[in-house]
């Protein structure tokens, strides 16, 4: 019996074989293009050392806007074009938080503002600490308890998951929604500590947001380290923060999406293939998300390189704001709705440029088992997880238009020890782990475009 069962599945690993032949070259072609002459490495390093951190609405960002025309012209596309895009400006400003020591000097905490969040206007607002360690917890509080306080929300990055998504997505609650749950009942501003698996003090900026006529009060983020020791303090007495912050939103300013393409030599269909821009105004958004951007580009740069002949257009996309409004990809939704422009598929890279473990894949049972079928392809690079049902929030707005959407699944452990910070830099990047993703979102547009 157990000759047969293991005869059995040798004839079906021959059968698959000999199913993916051709692919199976061509994924060898691919990788070994990548690999050895693939550019997404020297051009992550010109974007983040030359241009650095390219926050919506900065000069930076308008710099990084012409880098990557140019590098989709340079990459071979048939088209590159500019989309217009009215975009949020968020400024930060001179920002500091401090604590009242025992002798009555005060203290310097080392601490971000949350994206979008208004500051004091330039003037000390300061007021006795209260902490809590979850919203159930901070719900049994009444408005009299809260009134005139500073709420530190001490919500633990949760260590226990092994998928790290699952711990980012819990704590995110407090990052998003902070700010308004402490104006709610008049307190004065939201601590929070960040978003953060590292075992260290680097605050994690983000995104934050208000509630129609909610009081906008200010909201910062601290380090795992700055946190534990507020925690220990307020354990023994009674603390005092003073905020000092110039951030606030600044209006819109018109900016730009860039976009390249490939056009199919079957029809015009499209597969888009993205990542975002912009990042955080901390660090150099290498992971978060030049590596999304430069791997995108590559995947154009492959298929002219290797003269593969696609049957439809391939898209590269170069979203813009996806950090603090998402306007990029909700403008190109729009745009493709209004247009009517036929759409076949979509995957976005903005989980790092980790070595690639799988693809989560948004869409319906038949295209799903379709593409999982494949795995047999993608095991030899390291790709096995096929089993995630989500993907990037620049293409939310296809997936909501029926577009089957998915997203690159890098290793995710060290992801959010940098993630969001001044972290973030090119000399986190591996060249090998860049190269490896580029070349599966590369294979895996090619069997979309054979295929579908």
């Amino acid at each position: 019996m157990k000759k047969i069962i293991f005869l059995s599945l040798l004839m079906s690993d021959v059968a698959a074989f000999g199913q993916f032949k051709e692919d199976s070259i061509q994924f060898s072609k691919i990788s070994t293009e990548i690999l050895n002459n693939g550019k997404s490495y020297i051009e992550l390093k010109d974007l983040t050392k030359r241009i650095g951190n390219r926050l919506s609405g900065t000069e930076a960002y308008e710099k990084s806007v012409k880098w990557a025309e140019q590098k989709l012209r340079e990459a071979g596309a048939d088209k590159v074009w500019l989309q217009e895009v009215m975009i949020p400006v968020w400024v930060r400003g001179k920002e500091s938080l401090q604590i009242k020591t025992s002798d009555g000097t005060w203290k310097k905490l080392k601490m971000l503002s949350l994206g979008n969040s208004e500051g004091t206007g330039g003037k000390d607002v300061s007021g006795e600490i209260i902490m809590v360690r979850s919203l159930e917890e901070y719900d049994k509080l009444s408005p009299a308890q809260v009134k005139d306080k500073i709420v530190f929300f001490n919500y633990p990055f949760n260590q226990s998951h092994v998928q790290t998504f699952i711990s980012y997505r819990e704590a995110g609650a407090y990052r998003r929604s902070a700010a308004n749950l402490t104006a709610q009942k008049g307190g004065k501003f939201a601590i929070i500590r960040s978003l953060s698996s590292a075992f260290d003090d680097i605050p994690h900026t983000g995104n934050m947001r208000y509630d129609d006529n909610i009081a906008k009060v200010p909201a910062v983020t601290i380090g795992n380290t700055t946190a534990d020791e507020l925690e220990a303090l307020l354990k023994n007495k009674k603390v005092t923060a003073k905020l000092n912050s110039n951030c606030g939103m600044q209006g819109e300013r018109l900016s730009h999406s860039v976009i390249g393409e490939i056009t199919g030599k079957k029809d015009q269909s499209v597969i888009v293939v993205g990542g975002h821009l912009d990042s955080w105004d901390v660090g150099e958004g290498a992971h978060d998300d030049g590596a999304g951007i430069v791997q995108s580009i590559e995947v154009l740069r492959t298929f002219k390189k290797l003269g593969i002949r696609n049957n439809h257009t391939i898209r590269a996309v170069c979203f813009a704001n996806e950090e603090n409004g998402t306007k990029g990809g909700k403008q190109y939704g729009k745009t493709v709705k209004e247009s009517n422009e036929k759409h076949l598929f979509a995957i976005e890279s903005d989980a790092g440029g980790f070595s690639p473990r799988g693809i989560s894949l948004e869409m319906d049972d038949q295209n799903r088992k379709q593409i999982q079928s494949w795995v047999s392809l993608f095991l030899p690079y390291g790709v096995y997880n096929f089993e995630g049902k989500y993907s990037g929030s620049d293409i939310a707005p296809l997936h909501e238009m029926g577009v089957p959407t998915a997203e690159l699944v890098p290793d995710p452990q060290r992801y959010f020890d940098i993630h969001h910070t001044e972290e973030d830099t090119f000399e986190k990047v591996n060249r090998r782990e860049l190269l490896l993703g580029a070349a599966v979102m590369t294979q895996l547009i090619y069997m979309i475009d054979k295929n579908w």
